[in-house]
């Protein structure tokens, strides 16, 4: 994994004045240009971590870890495993949402409609079609492909909130049919029961919530990937260029529909796998993965860990989870009903709480958690730089040309 970099390249934005941005663009494609992208001391480090990260994630099952009021028992409990992996989902979930809005630009209320697809296209496939696991996931993958195409067609004919608006509406249609349970097929509000005669042995029952929980790492690993690979791609160097002048992007002869295009159908796509996966956690669909809720709760875990990051969508994403997951226990708990009405009663609303959190968040860490940790960062470097006196000019000079040689080399 690399770390985060801005959603536009410098040697390769599109948004620069003059002739030169075009030329840097014209170039940054251009085998041996000087815009190849170098590796840093910043960049191996963060791969570097990235990798301890995933190894220490692997491990996780094996170990016998605690974290009182955060997960409901030790690492390699089954409950403890099944709201890890459901972080993990939940956070590969807001990664897609990253692409359309923190990349791209895209402020979408139907994000939910491909994660449902993932879910009960899965579902009715294995509940009605006598087909190993792996064939049911390819044939509701070209469903979802299908629909993203079409939907994304008609609504990226417009933008801003009327783009928000088609997207929302094409969600709802697909919650009304959830609910209407055509033929018996979707199971209205009771949702379906996954049908496990044509699933491996492995991923069926409580017992085997250990690989569940790695097959939900492996996406997430797998998810922010493909989320890098596009934002660092020209076409996500395109679409980051739109978002902030797409007008310009026109007069520079690109064309800025079928990049948006090409972005939202990759994200349906990486989405409704992630419900696929979903759905062998939960052992089952339900009408709440199709609803707008879900894009809403996207929406947040994104805002949270910080718009244009792809850390924050990570981590915004977790966080949301747990809380979630855990206030709903400490609504419930005696200490709770102990307290005065006052406080009672809003305490007993995990919504309020995750509502009045999230305005906290806006009002106070406009950047998000991510973005607050790089402002820290970056005010304790200058602190840093001002107590070297009159030699942190110096210092900071030797250190930016033992940069440059070393980038050189």
């Amino acid at each position: 994994m690399t770390t985060d970099t801005d959603a536009t390249n410098p040697e390769t934005d599109l948004t620069a004045d003059g002739p030169a941005g075009t030329r840097r663009t014209a170039d940054a494609g251009r085998p041996g240009s000087s815009a190849r992208p170098r590796l840093t001391r910043r960049t191996v480090a963060g791969a570097a971590a990235g990798l301890a990260g995933i190894v220490f994630l692997v491990l996780l099952p094996l170990l016998n870890l605690s974290l009182p009021g955060v997960l409901p028992g030790p690492t390699y409990t089954p409950g403890s495993l099944q709201l890890l992996a459901m972080c993990m989902l939940m956070a590969a979930a807001a990664l897609t949402y990253h692409l359309l809005l923190g990349v791209a630009g895209l402020l979408s209320f139907g994000h939910a409609l491909y994660f449902g697809a993932g879910v009960y296209g899965l579902a009715i496939i294995l509940q009605n079609l006598d087909i190993p696991l792996l064939p049911a996931m390819g044939l509701t993958l070209l469903v979802v492909i299908v629909l993203a195409h079409v939907v994304g067609s008609i609504s990226l004919r417009v933008s801003g909130i009327p783009f928000a608006m088609v997207t929302l509406a094409f969600a709802q249609a697909g919650s009304v049919i959830v609910g209407r349970n055509p033929e018996g097929s979707t199971g209205g509000d009771e949702g379906l029961t996954l049908r496990t005669d044509n699933l491996p042995d492995f991923l069926v029952g409580v017992v085997n919530t250990r690989n569940l929980y790695w097959l939900a790492l492996a996406v997430l690993v797998a998810v922010f990937i493909v989320v890098t690979w596009v934002q660092s791609s020209r076409a996500g160097h395109v679409a980051a260029a739109v978002r902030e002048n797409e007008l310009r992007v026109r007069v520079l002869g690109l064309q800025p529909y079928l990049v948006k295009l090409l972005i939202f159908v990759v994200s349906a796509i990486l989405v409704s796998i992630i419900g696929m996966v979903f759905l062998l956690l939960q052992s089952g669909a339900v009408p709440r993965a199709t609803s707008a809720d879900l894009t809403i709760t996207l929406l947040v875990m994104v805002v949270l860990g910080g718009v244009g990051s792809r850390w924050g969508a990570v981590i915004g994403g977790v966080f949301y989870t747990i809380l979630d997951q855990r206030l709903t226990t400490l609504a419930n708990s005696d200490a709770i009903d102990a307290l005065p009405d006052i406080l009672r009663v809003p305490l007993s609303e995990p919504l309020f709480i995750l509502g009045t959190l999230f305005i906290l968040v806006v009002l106070f860490l406009p950047g998000g958690l991510t973005g607050t940790a790089q402002r820290l960062a970056q005010r304790r470097k200058r602190r840093g730089g001002q107590s070297d006196g009159g030699q942190g000019t110096g210092g900071q000079r030797t250190e930016m040309s033992r940069e440059i040689l070393e980038e050189s080399a």
